[in-house]
């Protein structure tokens, strides 16, 4: 089958963040797939003007759009801060609109305590929907993520294995069915 493009977007740009050490194993074990192509794109690295806002923007930021444009799904790894997603994580999603539509997502939710980002997650759902986007239902939580790597970003627990294949089947498969539908059945977004 035809390679499926996945970028990944880590949504966080606190500093001393854990879950830069998630992105860089996800896209690892991203990459050992020979179906699936990805870049991370790190929310930190987008200079994002404090007077403007939305996809009225996007061309400033060419190298996300081409690739959103591009994608068969997007992967998006969010710490859980107070329930929510961080404020520049949606302001870079924000940034396009059309570009999203029926394409799936996939969540990672990372928290320092015992939920593992599920709330966070909870919260993504209902506003990537109105960005077109259609969730998967298999996420990856990293609940305690200080525990989880080393100080050098080594995945500490084996148990994680399984679980991404999961995630990754998932992804593969419903972003699979979207292209599909993409490119065969007639819709109004796609021409």
């Amino acid at each position: 089958m035809d390679e499926l493009w996945l970028p990944v977007l880590l949504g966080t740009n606190r500093k001393e963040r854990k879950s830069v050490h998630v992105a860089n194993w996800l896209v690892g074990e991203m990459s050992q797939r020979p179906e699936i192509q990805t870049r991370l794109f790190d929310v930190k690295d987008f200079a994002l003007p404090g007077d403007d806002y939305g996809s009225g923007i996007k061309d400033r930021f060419p190298e996300w759009r081409d690739s959103i444009i591009k994608a068969d799904g997007l992967v998006v790894i969010s710490p859980e801060y107070n329930h929510g997603y961080p404020g520049i994580l949606k302001s870079v999603l924000d940034l396009l609109l059309k570009e999203y539509i029926h394409k799936s997502v996939a969540f990672v939710g990372v928290s320092a305590g015992p939920w593992g980002g599920t709330r966070v997650i909870e919260a993504m759902v209902p506003m990537v929907r109105e960005l077109g986007l259609v969730a998967t239902f298999t996420d990856l939580n990293f609940p305690f993520v200080q525990n989880l790597f080393d100080q050098n970003g080594t995945l500490l627990d084996n148990a994680y294995a399984k679980r991404v294949a999961a995630f990754l089947d998932e992804l593969i498969w419903m972003s699979r069915v979207l292209k599909w539908g993409r490119e065969n059945l007639p819709s109004k977004y796609h021409q």
